[in-house]
């Protein structure tokens, strides 16, 4: 037995995985000079100055551009709204529910600069998912959607809501296409009368505008004062509001740059933003990694369907790109995107694991192999990330970034040995302080700066590691662990299978489960028989799925996760 068996600790604390980065990835930390984000904010925008920070692109091809400079007055203009018109206190909540639009970042950058804590809110909840939310982070304004105006009454009941701001998708355009955009919307009478008092965003920044030299500036915000409630997806109960500090988030802002700092040129670069920017990834990955090295940031407020992309892809050239599995499968189908594919240097996946099918139909389509990495919103949200210079190791979520150490984990929190399969723990300085409100769960997750992440994962010996399944997720099927991934990803190489999801269902005569699949196809003569037919090719016997169910559609959250607890919460539904 060598050492490493006899003292797993020492296995993972000795970090292997910096043997393997890629050529010009610093191996140290370095954290960012500054003490809070809304000094970054503000010293960005000083160097960059009159260069475009944010372009909103519709589907139609209409859009407007926000240079670093506008952002800056923009925003202070909404933190002086909120300090000295509402009268909010630092350290207060402000709610924003916005798609991907200029006013996402005028309020975001607003709030923070005010010392006020952000919560990101889904713009699609219902008015019951969004008065959850409202309740649990006592927030005490939300900044709406108009289209969703209809929802305020009930969304805002019984929560400290006192004050409602309202935003379109194409508030900063100039003004001939603002005109033409809100015009046909109001025809189409797509924008629904609001149901409780609303303040527009323009008249919040001009009446913010007369105060913005009462603003602090350094703003009293220190690395341990909170910057945001970022609520979990809800893939395994009701979401918790996992709180980051201001140095968490400049922590994983500098980990994911020191990563990416090779195949990225400060002020040259031009991202797409697809993913919503109120999801974890999208808003540290895309928004503040992208803001932070002066590029050009294309804001889309929907990828569904993907066409919706094409003008953006067409009009602007697109160097760099993040998104998910379902959204890569979906682009390399379009002939638009397959006649044309953009001058990528980067393409990052996240948010839900990437099919190696989906990858090599994305490098055939655009030349470019995706990188695939790994986090959660409690980790601000980067945990580990194929390196883009280093060897990009398909089927695995990569390396820790700098200052990050994963251990694999037993249930009483012992390392087991590398090769094992485990529960993935992380410490570093992107880990989350806690869930809000919630000290008995926080309890349960944080132990000695390790966080516990529920993903069951493996190293292998040169530090990769490969997610297996979420814990919650585990089949057992006769005593042998069935882990919903790998099928997925078998059922997804079927030529006539676009999205497959697998959950465990009772087995009422054995006990235990059975392996059930649901399975998402345009070809209509796909027959049970045949899919089963196909798992068994590929699988041992105990994986394969025992029943089959055809759908139109599978559940998932803002970024393509299936939501596997949904379907099995179907199941008892259909039982019960």
């Amino acid at each position: 037995m060598n050492d490493t068996t006899q003292n797993p600790a020492q296995a993972y604390d000795s970090q292997p995985w910096l043997a393997s980065y890629g050529e010009g990835v610093d191996r140290e930390f370095n954290p960012l000079p500054d003490r809070n984000l809304a000094d970054l904010i503000r010293r960005v925008a000083k160097d960059n100055g009159d260069k475009t920070a944010f372009i909103t692109c519709l589907d139609n091809g209409l859009h407007g551009e926000m240079t670093f400079h506008d952002a800056d007055a923009n925003s202070d203009q909404f933190a002086a709204y909120l300090r000295f018109e509402l009268g909010l206190e630092p350290g207060e909540r402000v709610a924003v529910q916005l798609p991907n639009c200029q006013s996402y970042p005028v309020a975001v950058f607003g709030i923070l600069k005010a010392g006020l804590v952000l919560v990101n809110v889904n713009p699609l909840y219902t008015p019951r998912e969004t008065n959850h939310q409202l309740k649990d982070s006592g927030a005490r304004a939300l900044l709406m959607f108009n289209l969703f105006g209809h929802n305020i009454k009930e969304a805002t009941a019984g929560t400290d809501v006192s004050h409602v701001i309202m935003a379109g998708a194409a508030e900063f355009f100039p003004g001939p296409r603002r005109l033409l955009i809100n015009t046909v919307m109001k025809l189409k009478k797509m924008v629904p009368e609001p149901t409780g008092e609303v303040t527009p965003i323009k008249e919040a920044l001009s009446r913010g505008k007369a105060h913005v030299s009462k603003l602090e500036d350094p703003v009293r915000r220190g690395p341990d004062d909170l910057a945001a409630l970022q609520y979990t997806g809800g893939t395994t109960g009701p979401a918790k509001g996992a709180m980051l500090t201001h140095g968490n988030l400049l922590a994983n802002l500098a980990q994911v740059y020191t990563v990416s700092k090779p195949v990225i040129e400060p002020g040259k670069e031009t991202v797409l933003t697809a993913l919503p920017l109120y999801h974890i990834f999208a808003f540290t990955n895309n928004l503040m990694g992208f803001y932070y090295t002066g590029c050009r940031n294309v804001l889309c407020p929907s990828p569904r369907p993907p066409s919706n992309l094409r003008k953006a892809f067409e009009k602007f050239e697109i160097t760099q790109f993040a998104g998910v599995n379902i959204l890569f499968h979906a682009l390399a189908n379009e002939a638009w995107f397959k006649d044309n594919p953009p001058p990528l240097r980067q393409t990052v996946s996240g948010g839900t694991a990437l099919h190696q099918s989906v990858a090599q139909e994305w490098q055939d389509c655009t030349g470019v192999q995706p990188t695939e990495g790994y986090g959660l919103s409690e980790t601000s949200p980067v945990v580990t990330v194929n390196q883009p210079t280093g060897e990009n190791r398909l089927g695995t979520i990569g390396l820790p970034v700098p200052g990050t150490i994963v251990r694999i984990i037993d249930d009483e929190w012992n390392p087991v040995p590398p090769g094992e399969v485990g529960e993935l723990a992380v410490k570093g300085p992107q880990v989350f302080q806690g869930y809000w409100n919630k000290p008995e769960e926080t309890d349960a997750v944080l132990k000695d700066g390790f966080f516990r992440t529920g993903d069951m994962a493996i190293m292998d010996p040169d530090g990769f590691f490969r997610i297996v399944d979420r814990k919650k997720d585990m089949i057992d099927v006769s005593g042998f662990n069935v882990y919903p991934n790998e099928v997925e990803e078998v059922l997804s190489e079927h030529p006539d299978i676009d999205e497959a999801a697998v959950i465990g269902i009772p087995n009422q005569e054995a006990g235990g489960e059975t392996v059930r699949a649901y399975v998402v196809t345009r070809n209509k003569e796909l027959k049970e028989e045949d899919v089963i037919e196909f798992a068994r090719k590929n699988l041992t016997a105990y994986k394969v799925p025992k029943e089959i169910r055809f759908a139109d559609d599978l559940p998932k959250t803002p970024v393509g996760k299936i939501l596997r607890k949904d379907l099995r919460n179907q199941v008892l539904k259909e039982e019960g």
